[in-house]
C-alpha cells in the first residue's frame, strides 16, 4: 500500500493516519467537559490502533487539557475581574461606610458560594478586632465577637497581615481558641474558614472573611479573590483610594478582554457580544434590554421567563450543566444565582444553533442572574433605609425635622401628611426555623406594601411595624386591608393592629412611638380576642377601644355607640335616650320603666322598638347593653343639663 494512502492495516488492527489532534481541537470548539477528553484514546485502543498512535493522542490529549485549563482560568479570570469591576462601580454610587461594606460582603459571600461572610475591623483604642458587617449569619452571639489580637483566626490574621484559611476550625490547633470565640463560631455552626486582612498600605485595619457550615478546601484562586475584595474594602473606607482601586480593576477588565479578542473567532465572537452585555449593565438596563440585545445577535426571539413558565426538564438540565439546552425548537438556558433559580432565557424557534450561539446565550443569562441579583440587593438596600427611617421616628434618635423630611422625602414618604401606624405579627408556628423564614417573608412584604403605598416598614419586636398614610381611609379599614395584603402575600395568617391616625410626625416623633404603642394594644387585643388573621383599631373594640386608644375619644364613641338615637331626639323632640336610661335602670322591665316615666306600657314598647330599629337589632345582647348603658352615662356627663 503506498504511504500515501491514509490507512494501512497491520496484524495489530487498522491504523489512521488521522492528526491526533484534530478529535481534541473538535472537544475544545465545543467546550466538553474534561472526561470527554478521553473519548478519542479510549476509541483508539478499542479500534487496535498501534502503541505510537496512541502515545500521539495521549500526547495531544494532555496539551488539550492543558489548553482547556488555560481557557477555563481566563474564563474565570474574568468572571472575577468583572465581577471586582461590577463592585467597585457599585462603591462609587455608596456614600454610606455601612452600605458600602455591606455590599462587600454580600458580593463575596456570593462570588465564593460559601453560607457565611464577615467583615472585622480593628478597634486601636482597646487593641483587638471587633464584628463590624455580616451577610449569612444567623447567631447573635457570633454577630457580636470581639477578637483579641492573635486569638482565633481572625486575631491572627490582624496581628500578622496574612491570610490564613482552616478547613476544620474546631480542630485546627495552629489558632490560639478561646471559649468566647469558640462558642460564637459554634452557636453559627462554621467549620471551614477563610480570613484575608484589609489593608491601608502597610497598616490592617481589618479582615475579610468567608466561611462554610461544612468542611472545605478553599483554592488559591479563592483566596486571592477574596484578597482582591478585601482591598476594595479597604479602599472604601479609606475614601481617597476609591478611584484607584474602581480604575485598576477597569483596566485589568480591559485587559482581560483584548487578550480575549486575540483568540480563535469563536471566542472573539462570544468576547463582543459580552462587551455589548456589559455595557448595557452599566447603562442601568433591565432583563428585558438584555434579551432584546440578545434577540439582536441572534437574529430570533429571546425571551425571559419565570421559572414556573419555562420547560421543566430543559430548564433543570441547564442548571446542572450550565450550558444551554435544545427543547424542541428552542433552547432553554437557565438563569441561577448559587443553588437559586431565578427564571430562564428562552430563544424561540432557532433549533439550528452554533457554538458561537450558544455560548451568547449562556452567556446572557450570566448577566441576566447578575441583573437580578443587583436589583434585588437594591430593593434590599431601599427597605433598610426605610427600615432605618422609621426605628428613628420610633426611637425619637433624630430630632431635627427637617433632615427627618429628607430622609423621607428621598424615598418618596411625606411625614407632613397624616399617617397610621400598624404593627403587624405571625403567630407562632413553634419551628424557630420556619418562624424566622416567615419572618423574614412578613417584613419582605412589608416593606413592598410601605413602598408602593409612599410610606415606612421596618421589623420591631418580633413582627413588623409599618407607617402608612391614612388618605381618606380609616383606620380600622387601613387594618383589615393590610393584613389581607400581607397574609395573601406570605401564605400565612397575619394579625395586624392599627393606632388611630397621627400627623406632623416630623415635627412629633414622640407621637410615632405612642402611636406605635397603641397599635400593639390592638394587635395583643385582637389575638386575645381569638381574631388572629384579622386586622382592626381602637375604635373596632367598643368600649374596650377607648382603653386600648392612645387618646381618649369618647366623643367617638359615643356618636358610634348611641348617635343615631341622639340625633333622633335631637330631630323630632322625643324622649328614647331618657326611656333608654330608665330601662336599664329597671333592670331591662318594660312595666318597671313606664312607672319610672309615668307613662303607658305600650308607649314604651314604641319607643323600644323605635330604639331597635336605629341601634340594630341585637341592642339588648349583654356585650351591645354594656357599651350602650356606658355611652348613656358618658353623654350624661357630657351634656349635664339632660335629665
Amino acid at each position: 500500500m503506498s504511504r500515501h494512502q491514509p490507512h494501512s492495516a497491520t496484524a495489530s488492527g487498522p491504523v489512521t493516519t488521522e492528526d491526533p489532534q484534530a478529535p481534541f481541537l473538535e472537544l475544545l470548539a465545543r467546550g466538553a467537559s474534561a472526561d470527554a477528553y478521553e473519548q478519542p484514546v479510549l476509541l483508539a485502543r478499542a479500534e487496535g490502533a498501534t502503541p505510537e498512535r496512541i502515545a500521539a493522542l495521549e500526547a495531544a490529549k494532555a496539551l488539550a487539557l492543558r489548553v482547556r485549563a488555560e481557557m477555563e482560568g481566563r474564563r474565570r479570570r474574568e468572571a472575577e475581574l468583572s465581577a471586582l469591576f461590577e463592585t467597585a462601580h457599585d462603591l462609587a454610587g455608596l456614600r454610606d461606610l455601612d452600605a458600602v461594606l455591606q455590599a462587600i460582603v454580600q458580593r463575596a459571600r456570593s462570588l465564593l458560594g460559601t453560607d457565611v461572610a464577615y467583615l472585622t475591623l480593628n478597634d486601636p483604642a482597646r487593641g483587638d478586632t471587633y464584628m463590624r458587617v455580616t451577610e449569612g449569619s444567623v447567631a447573635a452571639r457570633f454577630q457580636q465577637l470581639r477578637l483579641g489580637m492573635g486569638e482565633g483566626l481572625g486575631g491572627l490574621v490582624a496581628q500578622t497581615a496574612r491570610p490564613y484559611v482552616t478547613d476544620d476550625y474546631g480542630h485546627d490547633v495552629r489558632f490560639q481558641h478561646t471559649h468566647t470565640i469558640d462558642a460564637g463560631v459554634g452557636d453559627e455552626g462554621l467549620v471551614a474558614i477563610l480570613g484575608v486582612p484589609l489593608m491601608l498600605g502597610a497598616q490592617v485595619i481589618g479582615v475579610l472573611f468567608a466561611s462554610d457550615r461544612r468542611a472545605r478546601v478553599f483554592e488559591r484562586e479563592e483566596i486571592a479573590l477574596l484578597g482582591s475584595f478585601a482591598a476594595l474594602a479597604a479602599a472604601a473606607i479609606d475614601t481617597a483610594n476609591l478611584l484607584t482601586e474602581t480604575r485598576q480593576a477597569l483596566n485589568e477588565l480591559e485587559r482581560a478582554n483584548e487578550i480575549i479578542r486575540d483568540r480563535s473567532g469563536v471566542i472573539e465572537r462570544a468576547s463582543d457580544v459580552h462587551d455589548r452585555l456589559a455595557e448595557l449593565v452599566l447603562r442601568g438596563g433591565g432583563v428585558h434590554d438584555v434579551a432584546a440585545a440578545v434577540s439582536q445577535v441572534l437574529d430570533g426571539t429571546v425571551e425571559f421567563t419565570d421559572a414556573e413558565a419555562a420547560p421543566g426538564r430543559a430548564l433543570e438540565a441547564s442548571r446542572a450543566d450550565g450550558h444551554a439546552v435544545r427543547h424542541r425548537d428552542d433552547w432553554v438556558a437557565a438563569v441561577a444565582a448559587g443553588g437559586e433559580l431565578l427564571g430562564a432565557l428562552v430563544l424561540r424557534g432557532h433549533p439550528g444553533l452554533d457554538p458561537v450561539d450558544q455560548r451568547t446565550l449562556e452567556r446572557a443569562a450570566m448577566v441576566t442572574s447578575l441583573l437580578l441579583l443587583a436589583r434585588r440587593s437594591a430593593a434590599e438596600a431601599e427597605q433598610r433605609v426605610r427600615g432605618e427611617l422609621l426605628d428613628d421616628l420610633l426611637d425619637g434618635r433624630d430630632r431635627d425635622p427637617r433632615l427627618l423630611r429628607e430622609r423621607a422625602e428621598r424615598l418618596h414618604a411625606d411625614l407632613d401628611a397624616t399617617h397610621v401606624v400598624l404593627a403587624a405579627r405571625l403567630e407562632s408556628t413553634g419551628d424557630a426555623e420556619q418562624e424566622a423564614a416567615a419572618r423574614r417573608r412578613l417584613w419582605s412584604a412589608a416593606n413592598h406594601l410601605a413602598a408602593t403605598r409612599h410610606g415606612l416598614a421596618a421589623a420591631r419586636d418580633g413582627g413588623t411595624v409599618l407607617l402608612l398614610p391614612a388618605d381618606t381611609t380609616a383606620a380600622s379599614e387601613l387594618a383589615s386591608h393590610v393584613a389581607g395584603r400581607l397574609s395573601e402575600a406570605i401564605h400565612e395568617s397575619v394579625t395586624v393592629g392599627a393606632s388611630a391616625p397621627v400627623a406632623d410626625l416630623a415635627g412629633w416623633t414622640e407621637r410615632v412611638a405612642a402611636a406605635y404603642v397603641e397599635a400593639q394594644r390592638c394587635l395583643d387585643a385582637l389575638r386575645l380576642l381569638g381574631r388572629s388573621g384579622q386586622g382592626a383599631a381602637a375604635e373596632d373594640f367598643g368600649f374596650l377601644g377607648l382603653l386600648l386608644a392612645d387618646s381618649r375619644d369618647v366623643a367617638g364613641f359615643v356618636a358610634r355607640t348611641i348617635g343615631e338615637v341622639v340625633t333622633y331626639d335631637e330631630r323630632r323632640g322625643t324622649d328614647l335616650l331618657r326611656t333608654l336610661d330608665a330601662y336599664f335602670a329597671s333592670g331591662m322591665s318594660p312595666a318597671r320603666t313606664k312607672d319610672a316615666l309615668h307613662v303607658h306600657v305600650n308607649t314604651v314598647a314604641q319607643r323600644l322598638e323605635r330604639v331597635g330599629r336605629l341601634l340594630g337589632e341585637d341592642w339588648q345582647t349583654p356585650e351591645r347593653a354594656l357599651e350602650i348603658q356606658l355611652a348613656l352615662r358618658l353623654h350624661r356627663l357630657a351634656a349635664p343639663d339632660i335629665a
